[in-house]
């Protein structure tokens, strides 16, 4: 069944909204997505995985359709909310799958809650230690532009992205735009809350197998793929050539695969 099914969960900060594709008694796949994206950058990865389990992509909490219940963001808050998900959908125990952001959060989920995570697949996944956090610190904005009375922001906003994406894939720039709008004056709060993330502190507790993979030319992530290897020695780097920032919703076959092979080496 591959058909996608879209719901809400009533959870601790009020309705989440979530996507999902296959049968509901097969082994889960909860897919998390970067910022400040939404469900749909897995909008053509869910069938893909859906034919083999049960995919689940969910609206992190304050994104797409979700609501944040004015809890403050933070990557161990999104983290909670994505396991009160797992409860509402009756789901012991899912392999989780984070881009991005999502990734950032798939680490913060096994780490609190490693009984619930069977295994992790990072996609693009940044690592944030202290080096990390000063470096951030002294960069601008990454997605934040001035609001204009005549709409030129939203000209600013696709053009901040536009050279980290595909040439010829205005498509993926107006599915990103479309979530950025979403979210409004808070388009910062998940760089923000990845930005201030002590992944250094939490790594250490992973032990399920892991997957790293690497969009190849992914110029924020890439480079962080062998420091993520030598803090989770069980994961294997996988690079997907021609990658970029949008990899799920840029090569979802590519991306489906490489996750469902990973998921077919596991007991």
């Amino acid at each position: 069944m591959t058909t996608i099914r879209r719901a809400f969960a009533d959870l601790s900060v009020g309705q989440v909204h979530y996507a999902a594709c296959g049968e509901p008694d097969a082994r889960a796949v909860l897919l998390l997505h970067q910022s400040p994206r939404s469900w749909a950058e897995y909008r053509a990865v869910l069938p893909l995985v859906g034919a083999h389990r049960h995919a689940i992509a969910m609206d992190t909490a304050g994104f797409g359709d979700s609501s944040d219940g004015g809890v403050p963001a933070s990557i161990e808050q999104w983290a909670r909310v994505a396991c009160e998900l797992l409860d509402a959908l009756g789901v012991a125990q899912a392999d989780v799958v984070g881009h991005h952001t999502g990734g950032v959060v798939a680490v913060e989920l096994a780490a609190a809650f490693p009984d619930r995570v069977r295994s992790l697949v990072l996609s693009s996944t940044p690592y944030t230690d202290e080096p990390f956090r000063r470096a951030r610190a002294q960069r601008p904005p990454i997605d934040e532009v001035a609001p204009s009375e005549d709409g030129t922001h939203l000209a600013a906003l696709w053009q901040k992205r536009q050279g980290f994406y595909p040439a010829g894939r205005a498509d993926l720039l107006e599915a990103f735009v479309l979530d950025a709008l979403k979210v409004g004056h808070r388009v910062e709060e998940g760089h923000r809350a990845v930005a201030s993330y002590r992944m250094e502190d939490r790594i250490g507790r992973i032990a399920q197998p892991a997957l790293i993979v690497r969009a190849t030319d992914d110029p924020f992530a890439a480079p962080h793929a062998a420091e993520l290897q030598h803090h989770l020695p069980q994961a294997r780097i996988v690079d997907i050539e021609g990658g970029m920032v949008p990899l799920p919703d840029q090569m979802p076959e590519a991306f489906a695969r490489t996750v469902l092979e990973f998921l077919s080496t596991l007991p």
